[in-house]
């Protein structure tokens, strides 16, 4: 679940809940899904009645669709599972507690929640919380989504991604917008290490015109000396200027949204 170059943290998306994803990663200030969190909400808020559900790409444990659907952020997030009180409690109790922490907090705005990901334990967890109405486990860039996907993607308004480009390829696009029909709007949160240009490609090709935003945002600091030397050179080599943002010691990401 890493891109090339990157140090790779996928054990912590096979855990069976999100205590070790927020441990892991707080020291290094991932912060990606807040800053789409406004975003996100913005064009759901958008959204023809029919047409009331969002589709995560790589949602992991669901943590998208809690940033859209509740009033929380993603401070509230990390303080919540870091907590000495999350950490003495099992699996099974956690959960019990997070279905009372989200539906306490559930917006009056919620819409229906889709998540895809090749991590059954965090999508089982995302879907017994209430974060997801519906998990799919399948790897889109090599299987045909499924009947009750289909089914899904047909009624979808906005597919969303802020962590998965890095490793997803026009692919797995393509098979979603196959299978809703019709032209999706996506926004994407990509790295600046990512030449997003194929997936935009596809995008177009089923009628959607891809935005590219100005503004980047910082993703999470780097892991070590080497990460970094190698982020450079890869936002170097796309033609950016890796000035104030990569060389300062963070990934920056930039949203794209195809609509």
């Amino acid at each position: 679940m890493t891109g090339p170059g990157m140090t790779s943290f996928d054990d912590i998306y096979g855990l069976p809940d999100p205590r070790g994803y927020f441990g892991r990663l707080r020291p290094y200030g991932y912060q990606t899904p807040g800053h789409a969190q406004p975003v996100f909400r913005a064009l759901a808020g958008e959204l023809p009645p029919e047409r009331r559900t969002v589709l995560d790409l790589c949602c992991s444990y669901g943590i998208n669709a809690a940033l859209l659907n509740h009033d929380l952020t993603l401070d509230d997030l990390y303080a919540h599972y870091t907590s000495p009180r999350a950490a003495g409690l099992t699996t099974a109790e956690l959960m019990s507690a997070d279905r009372e922490f989200y539906a306490a907090r559930r917006r009056r705005d919620a819409v229906r929640a889709v998540g895809v990901d090749v991590s059954r334990p965090a999508l089982e967890y995302a879907v017994a919380v209430g974060l997801l109405d519906e998990g799919h486990c399948v790897d889109l860039e090599t299987t045909d989504p499924g009947e009750r996907l289909r089914r899904s993607a047909a009624v979808t308004g906005l597919i969303t991604v802020t962590g998965g480009t890095s490793f997803l390829t026009e692919r797995t696009f393509a098979r979603l917008l196959t299978a809703a029909g019709r032209p999706v709007p996506v926004a994407a949160f990509v790295l600046r290490t990512h030449d997003y240009r194929p997936i935009a490609g596809c995008l177009e090709s089923y009628g959607l015109t891809v935005e590219r935003a100005g503004t980047t945002r910082p993703q999470r600091r780097f892991t070590d000396v080497r990460e970094q030397r190698l982020a450079v050179a890869g936002v170097t080599a796309l033609g950016e200027d890796p000035a104030g943002k990569e060389s300062a010691g963070y990934f920056h990401t930039r949203l794209h949204l195809a609509r």
